[in-house]
């Protein structure tokens, strides 16, 4: 059924939540979500716009705190985290966004580099202002992903599937040990939403990532995660390893039967998304702290 074929560690959760519950106003985006993920493990989280799945992943870096529940991260209480701690944190916490967030006049080295500013002091304007060492970097990651020939270009003229491939060598600059990835492939094409998919799950089985991936496409789901978490009105209400599940029961989670992948994207078109802003981008590239 699934072309996945990592054994996560059963080892001690690098995550875990407790009964968590976030309200805004008087909307509950979550509702006592207890879930653990498992060193190494590849974990998809499935459900329609406004189910809470990027909330749930904004939690897991602190950019959102809970109304009540606990989240552990690596060992951390993200809950109770103070800012100078919660920026150690999130160095080891690399983020995909759907909108790729480069800046389209840099080159592709020059985005790739923005994440090491975390861990750079003072400014950086222009490309040898980084270290060679951190050049040579990602120059590596960028031959990882296939785009070494690309390094030089403006990011503006990549395709999308390109973009999302240089987000991910920029991740990777973090060192993470855990990948969170909100939607990356939702803008693009099936084949190139394959082919990041793909790349995602190879990087994470060479270098022992963990990573939690929030998708709308059921077919990436049951093809490229370990273990599926359905969310529905902030709920979970799936949680089982893709090894032979079906896809009817997968998409349960969004209270009927879609019939097919084509249908389910334009229901999550048509609800819209939850967009993660400007602010919240900077702050992660250079590990500040969010409130």
């Amino acid at each position: 059924m699934t072309s996945a074929t990592t054994t996560p560690n059963t080892s001690t959760p690098v995550i875990s939540t407790t009964d968590v519950t976030k309200d805004f106003g008087r909307m509950r985006a979550l509702r006592e979500v207890s879930v653990t993920v498992q060193p190494g493990e590849v974990v998809a989280l499935l459900g329609r716009s406004g189910s809470g799945k990027s909330t749930l992943l904004r939690h897991l870096n602190g950019l959102e705190r809970p109304t009540s529940g606990a989240i552990t991260v690596l060992g951390e209480n993200v809950t109770t985290l103070r800012p100078k701690a919660l920026r150690a944190l999130r160095r080891r916490v690399g983020i995909i966004f759907q909108q790729f967030e480069l800046v389209g006049s840099l080159t592709v080295l020059e985005n790739v580099l923005t994440g090491t500013l975390s861990t750079l002091r003072g400014p950086r304007l222009g490309l040898w202002s980084y270290p060679r060492s951190s050049r040579l970097t990602a120059l590596g990651h960028l031959e990882r992903v296939g785009l070494l020939e690309k390094a030089y270009n403006r990011a503006d003229q990549l395709s999308g599937g390109q973009q999302q491939r240089v987000a991910i060598a920029r991740a990777l600059m973090q060192n993470p040990e855990i990948l969170l990835a909100d939607e990356p492939v939702a803008s693009l094409d099936p084949d190139s939403s394959d082919q990041v998919m793909r790349l995602i799950r190879e990087i994470a089985a060479d270098e022992g990532l963990t990573v939690i991936c929030s998708l709308h496409q059921v077919d990436l789901a049951l093809t490229w995660s370990d273990r599926v978490i359905g969310l529905r009105h902030g709920e979970v209400v799936l949680n089982t390893s893709t090894v032979d599940l079906d896809k009817s029961q997968v998409m349960e989670i969004y209270g009927r039967v879609a019939s097919s992948t084509a249908e389910l994207t334009a229901i999550e078109t048509e609800l819209g998304s939850i967009d993660v802003t400007d602010s919240a981008v900077v702050d992660i590239l250079r590990g500040s702290p969010h409130s």
